[in-house]
């Protein structure tokens, strides 16, 4: 878990990965060596996965942004669930889920029909018994890191609640709100 310096150093390189070691410095109050110390043991011990580059997909053409609810065959394992969509490059992320679905896949597309052929396929893995799917109208909100998260006590339902103020992010969306991972680039678990 990060103390609360290493946690700011994070938030900063999230916010402007190319940011340089004495300006994140002079914001948490530490020298560049330091910071760099700092930054060196959080990859060491990965916490820091590596640094990345948002980008618009739409700039890259993938128009189309859909979830995939699957409904997976019996005895599947989760292993045989990523195997099986690793091979996609309009799957960003699948995660197993709890309700109904086994897993929940997001998908980017250039267009409909192309987000068509892609349900398909998935729709006939080996592993898929059946599937549902949403497509995004408008992405309402997208967090890039929101720090840790709050603790029952500091969080109760009047101190979270929308109207409080507590944990709200001064941070505005970036761009037009667009996911920020487009197919093939590295992988952001959301």
């Amino acid at each position: 878990m990060l103390n609360d310096l290493d946690e700011r150093i994070v938030h900063a390189l999230a916010e402007d990965a190319r940011r340089s070691y004495a300006d994140i410095g002079q914001e948490v109050g530490l020298s560049a060596p330091a910071v760099k110390r700092r930054v060196d043991r959080l990859r060491a011990t990965g916490a820091i996965t590596g640094f990345t580059v948002r980008v618009d997909p739409a700039a890259l053409g993938w128009e189309t942004e859909g979830f995939v609810e699957i409904y997976c065959r019996r005895n599947t394992s989760p292993e045989t669930i990523q195997r099986g969509l690793e091979r996609y490059q309009e799957v960003v992320a699948a995660s197993t889920v709890t309700g109904e679905a086994d897993a929940v896949v997001q998908v980017f597309a250039s267009d409909m029909r192309h987000f068509e052929r892609v349900l398909e396929r998935i729709a006939g893995e080996s592993f898929v018994e059946r599937t549902k799917s949403v497509l995004v109208l408008s992405p309402l909100l997208r967090r890039f890191s929101s720090g840790r998260p709050p603790s029952p006590r500091a969080c109760g339902p009047a101190r979270c609640s929308p109207s409080s103020g507590a944990r709200r992010s001064s941070r505005r969306p970036s761009g037009s709100g667009r996911p920020t991972a487009p197919p093939g680039a590295l992988r952001v678990p959301w």
